[in-house]
């Protein structure tokens, strides 16, 4: 039984968001900044609902990462893909605190992230220092 052309098209998608996904988490946690770089469409936008933050662009979004205060590390729990949508579910360490996160992935018909979107555990006020990167809504 073959599977119509639309659904074998779904099918690629998704396999490409769930490699983008973990090729995503990988790259940040070996600080590769050239091999994230790549990952992203030029204009990517990333968000931080919690802190009501926005990075538009992959100079500031590469910025943001690397001047990140603290020793970070990123684990994937679980990895869910459907389409273009990629949603990582991360154990995240930053020195020795523990935390959760939701990360949302949006894929481009390129294979490229345009979007990402943090979730995390409860909502806070950002930390000083990064005025310079983020506008606030």
């Amino acid at each position: 039984m073959s599977l119509p052309d639309a659904t074998v098209h779904a099918v690629d998608r998704t396999a490409i968001s769930r490699q983008v996904a973990h090729s995503y988490v990988d790259h940040l946690e070996r600080r590769d900044w050239p091999g994230l770089a790549a990952l992203l469409t030029d204009s990517v936008v990333y968000e931080m609902p919690q802190t009501r933050e926005r990075i538009h662009g992959v100079d500031a979004f590469l910025r943001f990462n690397i001047e990140y205060p603290g020793h970070w590390q990123l684990r994937i729990r679980r990895v869910v893909a459907d389409g273009n949508l990629a949603a990582l579910w991360l154990d995240v360490r930053v020195d020795v605190e523990q935390q959760d996160a939701c990360v949302w992935l949006e894929v481009s018909e390129h294979g490229l992230i345009n979007k990402i979107v943090d979730y995390w555990p409860a909502s806070y006020d950002p930390p000083l220092g990064r005025e310079h990167l983020v506008e606030r809504w």
